[in-house]
């Protein structure tokens, strides 16, 4: 293969990786400035990328003819492409392709929030009512209620959990893998164990939920995604129809509809719990409630 055809389908970084060990001193300073600073050369004209290799710019054009490449101008394009999907295909598989590194924040704005909205449609049409009264009932007179969830499925359990604590639920959140099956094992009739895990393949979860219902405590599942291992240790399902992806813009659709199946059965046990949300904000439980009036005995 010719050096320009070579030049044309390689990768200029590895191109120089590769000639790095047999060049001379002032190349192989060009050579690894080039392969520290990609980005910065990739926009550099030849001068400067000389001077700070400490060198002259005919050494730098000698190296990109020896690389294949018709001058200095084609191996920095070269090296500025490369570099542009590099930063393109690690931005796309963290961020994702909904939003770009170039987007306005009106437009980002208006992205999250269409992503937002997009999977609540989905979570309403997903969301089984009758499960989630009967999850709510289970929850309402529970002796004690053990949530779990872990990294991103955590954050709506760990709400959940505040909230429930907030009216007087005996509720209790948990991460790890050794606190979950100490307290599943803790669990019996009349409990209810709780976890949340969007995709549905998650090990710990369904030990978890397994130890418990094995213990006689009612287990629950809030899902993104129907059958799935862990349905198989669950009494109750709560599918909201938004799956894992691959990229945070997933992430943020699939928080949304886990933040409302959450929501939907907090509201639903505090309505079970009218007595203790009364007692909570009268009796001193709310952090508030010292600056209320004592309520009336007319």
């Amino acid at each position: 293969m010719r050096d320009v055809d070579r030049a044309l389908t390689q990768s200029p970084m590895q191109q120089i990786r590769d000639a790095l060990p047999g060049l001379n001193a002032a190349m192989a300073r060009v050579a690894q400035l080039v392969l520290d600073h990609p980005q910065e050369v990739g926009r550099a004209p030849i001068t400067r990328l000389a001077e700070q290799a400490g060198t002259s710019p005919a050494t730098v054009t000698r190296l990109a003819v020896l690389l294949g490449y018709d001058g200095y101008p084609a191996l920095r394009a070269a090296i500025a492409e490369e570099n542009g999907r590099d930063a393109q295909a690690a931005w796309e598989s963290d961020i994702g392709r909904m939003i770009s590194p170039d987007d306005p924040a009106d437009q980002v704005l208006t992205t999250l929030a269409g992503t937002q909205a997009n999977a609540m449609r989905v979570a309403l049409g997903a969301i089984d009512l009758p499960t989630a009264t009967r999850v709510a009932d289970a929850i309402a007179a529970a002796g004690r209620i053990h949530l779990f969830g872990e990294w991103g499925d955590s954050i709506a359990m760990q709400e959940l959990h505040l909230r429930l604590l907030r009216i007087g639920r005996p509720c209790w959140f948990h991460s790890g893998r050794q606190e979950s099956q100490v307290v599943a094992s803790l669990l019996g009739a009349g409990d209810v164990a709780l976890t949340l895990s969007r995709s549905g393949n998650d090990p710990v979860a369904e030990d978890f939920l397994g130890r418990a219902r094995e213990h006689g405590a009612r287990t629950v599942l809030i899902t993104g995604v129907a059958g799935t291992p862990l349905e198989r240790v669950a009494d109750e399902v709560l599918l909201t129809g938004t799956p894992n992806g691959s990229a945070w813009t997933d992430y943020f659709g699939g928080r949304t509809s886990d933040v409302l199946a959450a929501s939907l059965l907090f509201v639903l046990v505090a309505q079970r719990s009218a007595d203790s949300l009364e007692r909570a904000f009268t009796g001193g439980a709310h952090p508030d409630a010292r600056d209320r009036p004592p309520p009336s005995r007319k």
